[in-house]
């Protein structure tokens, strides 16, 4: 009897120290699950690229077309600029074309009957007057060796009988000339003028299609810059369009998060604007972040000095409604785990 007591008192102690021994277990379980490290999250932005439109040149804006938040295609007019100088500076160059094709022309052609004719007769006259003074020289001389005539008057009608001569000889080749067929050179130099002077025209009208700004990508109208009225100079940028059509999310990784992360890597990112929706991402772009803003010292443990690296992923996806600007988290432990 006393035996069968002493046997139950123990094997309650047994089972007493069992359920402690489970309580135990439990309690430190539970403390292990309470005390465990949480998710550690990258977060990001989402970005996108900018397109400043401008015009080459400067003038006064007359009006802008589009407003902030407007959707644009490839194409479509943006904003119009006034360019009076342009516009008068294009009337100049129009009639230095008109003016040098007309050369050109009388190139080709050559001189007109016209002014053959006159050539011809002021050759003729000069002619005449060539033999005047020939024959006038003639008469000095027997009258200067005759003593009549001083040696002075002698040399004037010589001197006067040459250039006579000489006058005629000109006349004769400014006919010839006029008679002639056209000079290759003067040709040459024609047309070179022309060329010029439609160089100037492609240059001036080149600048007045700059009075039209068209949409050079499609995106969306996040900035106006300026207002119509104002006048902006060559350069100047008046609206910014942002290609909200190819985002991409910018995370900035250090050196011991790296392994694994390289262009064609994918990962899956929750973006918390869009109800923690679960986006996958492809890596297309590394590099270093100046040293600067991103050293971190791990010297303290006896580590070295850690590096951050600038990571850019566009989405698989299309996703509906992703816009510049957006969190992206990504859980620290899924990118590891991934790579």
């Amino acid at each position: 009897m006393t035996e069968s007591r002493t046997s139950r008192r123990w094997l309650r102690i047994i089972g007493w120290v069992l359920v402690f021994l489970i309580v135990l277990a439990c309690l430190g379980g539970l403390l292990l699950w309470l005390t465990r490290p949480g998710p550690t999250f990258l977060q990001g932005q989402i970005e996108a690229d900018s397109v400043r439109v401008s015009a080459k040149i400067g003038g006064r804006v007359a009006s802008i077309e589009v407003d902030e938040g407007d959707r644009v295609s490839e194409g479509d007019l943006l904003a119009r600029l006034l360019m009076p100088e342009a516009e008068a500076r294009a009337g100049q160059v129009e009639a230095q074309v008109d003016a040098a094709g007309a050369r050109v022309d009388m190139a080709r052609i050559g001189a007109r009957d016209e002014q053959i004719r006159a050539a011809r007769a002021q050759w003729q006259a000069a002619v005449s007057q060539a033999d005047l003074a020939v024959e006038t020289r003639i008469r000095i001389e027997s009258l200067h060796a005759d003593g009549v005539v001083p040696t002075q008057r002698r040399d004037e009608a010589v001197a006067q009988a040459k250039s006579a001569q000489s006058q005629a000889d000109a006349a004769r080749e400014a006919y010839e000339i006029a008679r002639s067929a056209v000079r290759p050179q003067e040709l040459r130099a024609a047309e070179a003028q022309l060329q010029q002077a439609r160089s100037g025209l492609n240059e001036v009208q080149s600048a007045l299609a700059e009075a039209q700004q068209f949409a050079p990508v499609a995106g969306e109208i996040t900035t106006r810059v300026v207002e119509p009225g104002e006048v902006v100079g060559p350069g100047f940028p008046l609206l910014i369009i942002t290609r909200t059509d190819r985002p991409w999310v910018t995370l900035s990784l250090r050196e011991d998060l790296m392994p694994g992360i390289r262009p064609g890597r994918r990962f899956s990112g929750q973006l918390p604007a869009l109800g923690m929706r679960s986006v996958e991402f492809e890596v297309h772009y590394i590099a270093p972040m100046a040293d600067f803003a991103t050293w971190r010292s791990s010297r303290d443990l006896g580590g070295f000095d850690l590096r951050t690296f600038e990571v850019r992923a566009r989405p698989v996806e299309e996703v509906p409604d992703l816009r510049p600007g957006m969190s992206v988290l990504v859980d620290e432990r899924n990118l590891k785990a991934e790579g």
